[in-house]
């Protein structure tokens, strides 16, 4: 592994704001993964924002922006010539591929049935909040300062991020909860 896991993260757990926004301050310096998408993933993700969460495209696309901008070596490319070999549920290939080429450690989404265990493949699969758990194990307190930022950034408290951060990732949630 490298010194930092990778992980490629899925359109699902870049849509739902609380998530994503703790994902990918955890991806900042001093950064305790690599994120990386693929320019599908970043479509995907601007596509769920408006027809299933009535974000304007406006928003979809500065979201998608930002998210260029601030980590422009996310990016994953030469993923395409993969996705014809992929096993994995059709409407997935290109996630798989785009983990297998970037060499991800982790694909971290929630169509976990959509990606079903392949011998001999690097790359484990895993819902956000054993990733986030996994994480945990790394650095905890850097873990609640970023929470503790990411609380502060939208002015609610901590119990309150925690509740909505819960609704996506609620076995992480309860590890934060008992600091264990």
């Amino acid at each position: 592994m490298k010194s930092r896991p990778v992980a490629l993260l899925d359109a699902c757990v870049l849509v739902p704001m609380p998530l994503a926004d703790t994902l990918l301050r955890l991806a900042e310096p001093p950064a305790l993964f690599d994120a990386r998408w693929s320019e599908d993933i970043l479509a995907e993700m601007s596509r769920a924002l408006v027809r299933k969460f009535a974000k304007a495209p406006a928003k979809a696309g500065y979201r998608e922006a930002a998210m260029r901008r601030f980590f422009p070596q996310a990016l994953v490319e030469g993923y395409r010539p993969l996705i014809g070999e992929m096993r994995n549920h059709p409407k997935d290939r290109h996630v798989l591929a785009a983990a297998l080429a970037c060499q991800a450690d982790y694909l971290v989404t929630f169509n976990l049935r959509d990606f079903p265990a392949v011998a001999g493949d690097s790359t484990e699969v895993v819902g956000p909040s054993a990733f986030l758990k996994d994480l945990w194990k790394l650095d905890r307190s850097l873990i609640v300062d970023r929470l503790q930022e990411q609380a502060d950034a939208i002015g609610v408290p901590m119990d309150v991020l925690l509740h909505r951060l819960a609704q996506s990732v609620p076995a992480f949630v309860e590890r934060v909860r008992k600091r264990a």
